[in-house]
């Protein structure tokens, strides 16, 4: 049977590329980077080179990047790892540390955020968001408070492909640290972005970014953090002194190997077009039949993601339906699937229970082509038609 996969937001084929260059050191190239032998520097050396061909990806200094196993920890480094930095000065000012996120991030921002609330270190606002789901950023300038020190505001909506205004979101924080002692530090989620947008530091204007490289064709199991300079953390994992102190643990070399050449390969590839133009595609077919409708901004959108609500059905039953035909979808976010509850996101935007149901992704890669969302056309108008034939919603 044809597969087609629509599922490249939750993750992606490992490149062969990357497999070829990350292969030598599970068994050729195998050494442990914390010996001085010839192998352990040999996997230094590789670490190392590594390093920087991300932190020139992100304009930044190799030193300022920490390799970790996934976006995820990433975040709860940055987060946990600067309120326990702060928390004792902070205590003497009889203040609570106040970190402003919003109501529509991963799970990995949210729970963190929630953490640090249930410990009662820090005070969290969560900003609303638009029908669209963008934030506006005069409503975020009304929320910063004394005491905030950190605002968290990802990239790139996962669910629904908005793009929200990290460099301006930048850009007004700096001009407000101006006038303050204890400055704000300013942390975006980069994991649906890094493929397809520019993700600068100094030009968005972050102090922490994060990233994963199972969305970019390398592994699951890696990921990094950008820390700029100067910034003090307090290491969440205990143990040895690797990544600069802040993230025990005895590298893993193959797929630290194999982030470097993803983002090499990013750097090299031309498809950021004609994943857009593919994916424009598939939202004017999918729109054509009747009850759906976009979720996310229409413009300000990661060019591989489209979202839908598919009135009168559940979102569940149309990827189950999709995938007896060989095409692979999601219903939301892969974090989030496994619950029953509606989308956070969507709810946030505005949607109540019953349309967040009906609720379907559809996410491009660089290799989908105009010829397979022709193929998914020939199949989700009767998929859909059928399954409101047995809805009790109709």
């Amino acid at each position: 049977m044809k597969t087609i996969y629509f599922d490249n937001a939750a993750t992606t084929p490992v490149d062969k590329k990357v497999i070829k260059e990350m292969s030598p050191f599970f068994n050729i190239r195998y050494g442990n980077s914390s010996e001085y032998h010839s192998l352990g520097l040999d996997s230094k050396a590789a670490i190392e080179a590594s390093r920087r061909k991300i932190a020139n990806f992100l304009g930044c200094k190799p030193s300022e990047i920490i390799f970790t196993s996934s976006a995820t920890e990433s975040i709860n480094l940055s987060h946990k790892g600067l309120i326990e930095n702060i928390l004792e000065e902070f205590k003497g000012l009889k203040l609570k540390p106040h970190i402003i996120t919003t109501q529509i991030e991963h799970k990995a921002v949210l729970e963190t955020c929630r953490h640090l609330e249930k410990l009662d270190w820090a005070e969290v606002t969560y900003l609303p968001v638009d029908t669209h789901g963008l934030i506006k950023l005069s409503t975020l300038k009304k929320m910063i408070r004394e005491n905030t020190v950190l605002v968290s505001i990802m990239y790139v909506n996962n669910e629904v492909g908005t793009i929200e205004p990290v460099s301006d979101i930048g850009k007004l924080i700096k001009k407000e640290n101006l006038k303050r002692k204890h400055k704000i530090l300013f942390h975006t989620d980069a994991t649906q972005a890094v493929q397809y947008l520019d993700c600068k530091v100094n030009k968005l204007g972050v102090d922490f970014l994060s990233l994963t490289g199972h969305k970019i064709y390398a592994p699951k199991g890696i990921g990094a953090l950008f820390v700029r300079k100067g910034i003090s953390l307090i290491r969440q994992i205990d143990g040895g002194a690797q990544e600069n102190g802040l993230r025990s643990s005895t590298e893993n070399v193959p797929y630290i190997v194999a982030l470097g050449a993803a983002i090499e390969q990013i750097k090299k590839q031309k498809s950021r077009a004609n994943v857009k133009k593919n994916r424009d595609f598939l939202i004017k077919q999918v729109l054509q039949i009747p009850g759906v409708i976009l979720t996310g901004h229409p413009k300000s959108r990661a060019p591989h993601i489209a979202s839908f609500i598919i009135k009168g059905i559940e979102g569940e039953s149309v990827v189950l339906r999709l995938s007896e035909e060989g095409i692979y979808a999601s219903s939301g976010s892969a974090c989030t699937s496994a619950s029953l509850e509606p989308s956070h996101v969507l709810t946030a935007m505005g949607f109540i229970p019953e349309e967040s149901h009906g609720s379907i992704r559809l996410s491009l890669g660089k290799n989908s082509t105009k010829s397979e969302v022709l193929f998914l056309m020939s199949k989700l108008p009767k998929i859909i038609e059928d399954l409101r034939k047995m809805s009790p919603l109709n």
